[in-house]
């Protein structure tokens, strides 16, 4: 699919677990064959605020996912298009099937806000506390590695190139 079908439609399936923790209907924006870019208003209900940015209703999210990374990357803009920043989901690598993209969170995230002076690692004591080293060394390895290169990245020349 290429960014020329941008009006297609698919279902986002966050999973947790081993259980869905949201599905949401998403536009496709891009597929590369490797990045799946959608775009989607705030799925959850009501407001989450998280002390360093709010998501509530009308805030729009423009995610890439790849099938061949260990993350997913959501810039986040306001309803009046204002840029909050990017939350950042380590992942297992996405995989699009029958309209669905199934999307395997591992716990840790990364936010970056707009102007790039706040990069936080998020949830390492979930990450922790979830035994993936135990059950999944590799995975385990694997997902750390990407919050590292995330962090990197938003450090030195920021997300855009990334997602460019």
């Amino acid at each position: 699919m290429s960014a020329s079908s941008a009006e297609s439609a698919l279902t986002v399936a966050l999973v947790k677990a081993g259980r869905t923790k949201i599905r949401y209907p998403a536009d496709v924006v891009h597929d590369d064959g490797v990045r799946v870019t959608v775009r989607a208003p705030w799925a959850a209900p009501g407001v989450r605020d998280f002390g360093f940015v709010r998501f509530e209703p009308g805030d729009v999210f423009t995610e890439h996912y790849w099938r061949d990374r260990w993350f997913a990357v959501k810039e986040v803009r306001s309803g009046t298009g204002g840029l909050k920043g990017w939350y950042c989901d380590i992942t297992r690598p996405a995989v699009l099937r029958d309209g669905e993209l199934l999307v395997e969170d591992l716990d840790l995230d990364l936010w970056v806000s707009a102007d790039g002076s706040s990069v936080l690692r998020l949830d390492e004591d979930e990450f922790e506390e979830s035994d993936l080293a135990g059950r999944d060394p590799a995975a385990a390895d694997a997902a750390l590695r990407a919050l590292d290169e995330l962090e990197h990245l938003a450090r030195t020349e920021g997300l855009a190139p990334l997602l460019g």
